[in-house]
């Protein structure tokens, strides 16, 4: 479909969690994936952010398999599972997909999700919240294609979650295709585009 980013067609995958599962989303969009627990939600955004590969049917970005999008300026995760790295600080987490590039940290991106005065600890001694916001920031740094994010706002207060909006709202200003699989209806009720998922179908 002409003006498309990412496309989904017909895709299956592992034993149901997914059944013939087709959309397609635009550019600087905030596409949200809703939907219960077990709806395939995070399968399906494994697959657009081509850590897993479908069953049946195809992912592309771009034109291109999802697998194929190895650099984070072109597809971003943010996992339920944030896999920083413990030792380096924050700042050094949000910088490792720009490390290649010699950036240097983008002060108003931890600003915006209250890390600034936290950019020099190590992340191991911040909270699940902080480190959660990490995560994000390290998703967001390099304003990617497409960032596609699991459950943004699982471990944030009423607080931090404006702050996760902000941020995301931002990057879908700046021209990023955000994909957000959530059940937070505070995120649904921004979004641009709403997909809902029922055992493992849209809905």
């Amino acid at each position: 479909m002409t003006g498309s980013l990412v496309e989904v067609r017909s895709v299956g995958h592992a034993n149901g969690v997914l059944r013939d599962v087709s959309l397609s989303l635009p550019p600087a969009t905030l596409a949200v994936l809703a939907g219960r627990s077990g709806s395939g939600k995070s399968t399906l955004c494994h697959l657009i952010a081509g850590v897993m590969r479908p069953s049946s049917g195809e992912v592309l970005v771009g034109g291109k398999p999802a697998h194929r999008a190895v650099d984070w300026a072109t597809v971003s995760l943010l996992p339920q599972r944030l896999a920083l790295e413990p030792e380096l600080s924050v700042a050094e987490n949000v910088l490792l997909p720009a490390g290649v590039r010699g950036a240097s940290t983008d002060r108003g991106l931890l600003e915006r999700l209250g890390l600034a005065g936290i950019a020099a600890r190590p992340a191991r001694d911040t909270s699940l919240g902080e480190q959660q916001r990490t995560a994000l920031a390290r998703a967001l740094v390099l304003t990617p294609a497409v960032a596609v994010l699991d459950e943004p706002t699982a471990h944030q207060d009423d607080e931090h979650v404006e702050l996760v909006l902000t941020a995301v709202r931002a990057a879908v200003d700046a021209g990023s295709l955000a994909v957000v699989a959530t059940h937070d209806q505070r995120v649904i009720d921004i979004a641009d585009t709403v997909v809902r998922l029922s055992s493992g179908q849209i809905a």
